[in-house]
């Protein structure tokens, strides 16, 4: 049984997805996950040692972060 498509917007509004890269398109999916958007609010809060809550976020999610310059703030 083939799924109803009337809930489905136009396919026009999708067509700058296949000019995205890999990396963009997993970003636009990350952005708009809940799981995701709470280990990053945990960070911005700042109540969390910086250092757990990165690596946390990198082995979560897949995440790699260059390193920042000394003295560098989040």
């Amino acid at each position: 049984m083939t799924p109803s498509a009337a809930g489905w917007r136009s396919s026009a509004a999708y067509e700058h997805l296949a000019e995205m890269s890999a990396s963009d398109l997993a970003w636009e999916w990350l952005r708009r996950n809940d799981a995701y958007d709470e280990d990053y609010q945990e960070l911005r809060a700042g109540k969390t040692d910086v250092r757990t809550l990165t690596d946390k976020i990198r082995r979560r999610w897949g995440l790699r972060f260059p390193r920042r310059p000394a003295g560098a703030s989040i």
